[in-house]
């Protein structure tokens, strides 16, 4: 006789669901992801179906709607200036996991700790350590709807730009140019995607603020990034930075909440 399939067990559901996504966005008239980026999509929304469950799943959805739909604004104006994202913002693997690759890894880290696979007891390592590796993971997909947002209003909207390092007005579009209209708007969007987490009870209220403080540091220090070491180093491409922007985002928010606990403790 053989075995009763497990309907009710997560990875099985995200495989099934994330299979008619992947159908579904196929054969849809406006491709948001290339062939290789749905695959790798694919891969990514199973992993984070199995690992946090719908609650992930939604965030990670919510990022990628919003992402795209502002990828978009104003896009025929700066493909003619030449500042539009490549293959008019459809996303390739490289895109996929140089957003998601950090809150993969924090999701990875709940998924280890809630099915007992670390040999040693994570809570003597660090406090709340499943609490810490969720703030992360909202904490990373803030900082980079944060960092797609303002980047591509200041290309559609925005009237001054500068560069973050000296301040001196520069072309729109250009690396590690900040404007204010993109600035207000990333803050925005990370505001938005936080109270997502929270909706979902991923992170607390605090957490909330403690995923905007660092959405706007890791999107600033990202500019910097931009603006003083792209240039120089072949392997230095957006989709690496974007690795660095969303790792800095959810170590930045994991300190603040552990030292606040600290200092409250």
């Amino acid at each position: 006789m053989l075995p009763l399939i497990d309907y009710a067990n997560p990875w099985l559901v995200g495989v099934g669901l994330n299979t008619v996504l992947l159908g579904l966005a196929w054969i849809a008239p406006k491709r948001l992801l290339t062939l290789a980026g749905l695959l790798h999509a694919w891969f990514l929304g199973v992993l984070i179906w199995g690992t946090l469950g719908w609650q992930g799943y939604v965030l990670v959805m919510f990022y990628f709607l919003v992402g795209s739909g502002v990828t978009r604004i104003g896009m025929a104006q700066k493909e003619a200036e030449g500042i539009a994202e490549k293959r008019s913002g459809a996303r390739g693997p490289e895109n996929v996991w140089g957003s998601a690759l950090t809150g993969a890894l924090c999701a990875v880290g709940v998924g280890m700790i809630t099915s007992g696979a670390f040999v040693l007891n994570p809570q003597s390592l660090v406090p709340n350590p499943q609490s810490l590796l969720l703030l992360g993971y909202v904490a990373s997909f803030s900082t980079k709807l944060s960092d797609t947002t303002a980047s591509e209003v200041g290309k559609a909207y925005g009237k001054s730009t500068f560069l973050i390092t000296t301040l001196q007005p520069v072309a729109r579009g250009t690396e590690g140019a900040v404007s204010l209209e993109g600035t207000l708007a990333g803050v925005v969007a990370s505001i938005a995607i936080a109270f997502v987490g929270w909706g979902v009870g991923l992170i607390n209220l605090l957490g909330v603020a403690w995923c905007v403080i660092a959405a706007f540091i890791a999107t600033n220090l990202e500019s910097v990034i931009g603006a003083t070491l792209q240039s120089k180093y072949t392997w230095l491409t957006n989709e690496v930075v974007n690795i660095f922007n969303t790792l800095i985002g959810a170590i930045a928010a994991t300190i603040l909440a552990w030292t606040w606990t600290s200092i409250i403790s």
